[in-house]
């Protein structure tokens, strides 16, 4: 298997959804806010910061995926960060709760929460798990390069 290609596709599917996604947030913060408070899960004092840090960490791990920078942590994180995504709309969909925006593209591309929509998070997260061990397997180290 061509673990180059391989890499390359998963680091520009993974990055690219990530950007999109923090490039939706983004445009409507305020929005996102909204969209948190639905889920039921934060206290109110914290829905701002809650939406901060989501943007913030899906601007970073875009850009440090698609740059490639130590990319076996950063699709370790990216899929640490997808696991918790279909968590949360594992138990806000267990909880009966009706989305009509799942939050997951911010305010501009409206997704209703469904009940597939854990397993898309849960692809992502076999994305990065492959991602990861592609990474893995084409870390060059300097005893290999003389």
């Amino acid at each position: 298997m061509n673990w180059t290609i391989v890499t390359w596709c998963c680091r520009l599917l993974i990055g690219g959804v990530l950007l999109a996604s923090a490039l939706g947030k983004s445009l409507d913060l305020p929005g996102f806010v909204e969209i948190v408070v639905t889920y039921r899960l934060f206290p109110d004092w914290t829905l701002w910061p809650v939406a901060l840090v989501i943007t913030v960490l899906e601007w970073v791990l875009a850009a440090w995926i698609l740059f490639g920078w130590r990319l076996q942590t950063g699709a370790r994180i990216a899929l640490i960060l997808n696991a918790v995504y279909a968590a949360g709309l594992v138990v806000t969909l267990v909880r009966g709760l009706n989305l009509p925006n799942c939050g997951c593209y911010g305010v501009f591309f409206p997704l209703p929460l469904r009940w597939y929509s854990p397993l898309e998070d849960l692809v992502l997260v076999g994305i990065c798990a492959v991602l990861r061990l592609g990474a893995k397997k084409r870390q060059v180290t300097l005893d290999m390069v003389s």
